[in-house]
């Protein structure tokens, strides 16, 4: 399609300049956005770029859209796409059987562009659409497929459906999964200000403008394919693993494009992956942030830490935890924390309660922040592992950052420095001398103001006298203690002849079932 459309548009692909045709999509669609930023306009334009090439790049990064409220132009960039990207295929609430079978129909991945995501990942009906949600995760990669059994039951067999496919997702914030936001270039859109205006948009308007711009993107990416696929974009510094999978097509897109497409688009890699808000912790990750933060990490009064505890038992964790403000702890799911739900979360991360001395010395179950074994015989990794390898620094309370690396039990905060002072010379220094009289032995006084002088003490002339000695206090007697319980001998049923130990004496039955049944056997007998 891409070479028929270069043929109708009658320019020759070596005569088309990248970075022209680049700056042409991002003059057709600026008049009719209003972006939260210039970088998100860049992320649209290279990512439109992508949909032409994408069978010749490893991944495919998804291009999510959300806003707080509805009426903040997602639908409108999706309309601007529709337009300009490689085969689009606009879906509202799809089933994924169908999605199977549309991509399972393509010798090239087409585009699909979801709207109105928040229907299907919503906590309502999350459940009903894992389906569709491991045909994203999965269609990420090239070469991914799903398995499916097809055909009547004497036909059936394995059908291995091809899910690669460049994806837009567009909807409400707040209910995409994770995996899903971890392989995007998510933009988050705003309502538009008074003062922002756009464009009056006519569809069949736009279609026509679009047409020359489409032809000539298609025709400058499909020559230089191989290029694409064989390029190895250098990324920003920071960007790396995932985030660096994820804009590895966009970067090399721009490199292709030249002028100052490759400056633009690392400067917007930086933004959407350096720059931006940290995403919100799950439930897990808060739970071991609290730990840390609140519980073990001891703070002074102008809100720095000063140590790390290397245990806290169960309970006061648990304590500390649902006295919290502003947290989930003291009412999870209709009741607070407990023992065992917190031993389950921890166990996520490898962290199991174990026994030991608290700084007491009283020996206690608990979490510790080094390596332990647990009771049960399970190795704990420790909290300290589980800490590092799952959540940010950690910040003082005062804004700035803070150490998380010293160890359990020592200082966080360096000591003060020391100034250096001058010494003098040891015969230089005038040596204290003093006078001591000589103390007078006064005899006890039993009478007058001596008279709370005890014997073998002595008063000093002129000072008040000590207090008198207290009472000694009687001691409180003991209460006897209970005989023990004497152990009665084992008895032989009558009835059904076991060995029991009874309650009391005199006993003939082990319970009452035997006791009614010798009575009855006694009735038949007489």
């Amino acid at each position: 399609m891409s070479h028929l459309r270069a043929v109708d548009n009658g320019t020759p692909a070596d005569d088309l300049d990248g970075a022209v045709i680049l700056d042409q999509v991002e003059g057709f669609i600026r008049p009719y956005l209003a972006l939260p930023s210039v970088h998100a306009r860049v992320a649209i334009v290279l990512w439109t770029a992508h949909t032409y090439a994408a069978k010749e790049f490893y991944v495919t990064p998804r291009l999510i859209l959300d806003s707080a409220e509805a009426g903040s132009g997602k639908t409108r960039v999706l309309e601007l796409m529709a337009l300009l990207v490689y085969k689009p295929e606009l879906l509202l609430s799809p089933t994924t059987a169908a999605i199977f079978r549309m991509l399972a129909d393509e010798e090239e991945p087409i585009t699909l562009l979801f709207d109105e995501t928040d229907a299907i990942f919503n906590a309502k009906t999350m459940g009903n659409y894992e389906d569709l949600r491991a045909l994203l995760n999965a269609g990420y990669k090239r070469g991914a497929t799903i398995p499916r059994c097809v055909g009547d039951a004497s036909k059936m067999r394995v059908n291995r459906f091809k899910v690669f496919a460049p994806v837009v997702l567009a909807g409400i914030a707040g209910g995409m999964p994770k995996t899903i936001t971890t392989r995007a270039v998510t933009i988050h859109m705003r309502k538009r200000a008074r003062s922002e205006k756009v464009a009056q948009y006519r569809e069949r308007d736009a279609e026509i403008a679009a047409k020359p711009i489409v032809l000539d993107l298609a025709a400058w990416v499909t020559s230089i394919r191989k290029e694409l696929g064989e390029a190895r974009p250098v990324m920003p510094e920071g960007v790396e693993d995932r985030p660096a999978e994820v804009w590895e097509a966009l970067l090399a897109v721009a490199d292709a494009a030249g002028g100052e497409w490759p400056a633009r688009a690392r400067a917007a890699c930086t933004h959407f992956v350096l720059d931006a808000a940290e995403a919100p912790l799950s439930l897990g990750e808060r739970l071991l942030g609290d730990i840390r933060d609140d519980v073990f990490t001891v703070w002074d009064s102008e809100g720095m830490p000063v140590k790390m505890r290397t245990g806290v038992a169960t309970a006061q964790i648990l304590a500390r935890l649902t006295a919290l403000e502003e947290s989930p702890w003291a009412d999870l799911y209709g009741k607070p924390l407990e023992a065992a739900r917190l031993a389950k979360e921890m166990k996520r991360y490898q962290v199991f309660p174990s026994t030991f001395r608290d700084e007491f010395g009283k020996v206690v179950k608990g979490y510790e922040t080094g390596p332990a074994k647990s009771r049960t015989g399970e190795q704990s990794l420790g909290l300290l592992d589980a800490w590092e390898r799952h959540l940010p620094i950690q910040a003082d309370r005062s804004g700035k950052t803070g150490n998380s690396g010293n160890s359990p039990g020592q200082s966080v905060t360096p000591p003060n420095p020391v100034t250096p002072t001058a010494v003098t010379e040891e015969n230089a220094v005038t040596r204290l001398t003093c006078e001591v009289t000589d103390v007078t032995a006064v005899t006890p006084n039993t009478t007058g103001s001596g008279a709370g002088v005890h014997e073998g003490q002595l008063q000093v002339p002129g000072t008040p006298p000590p207090d008198p000695a207290p009472e000694p206090v009687p001691s409180r007697p003991r209460t006897a203690r209970k005989p023990a319980k004497r152990k009665l001998p084992k008895q032989r049923c009558e009835h059904c002849k076991t060995s029991y130990t009874p309650l009391k004496l005199p006993s003939k039955y082990c319970r009452p079932a035997c006791r009614q049944g010798a009575l009855m056997k006694r009735k038949k007998e007489s």
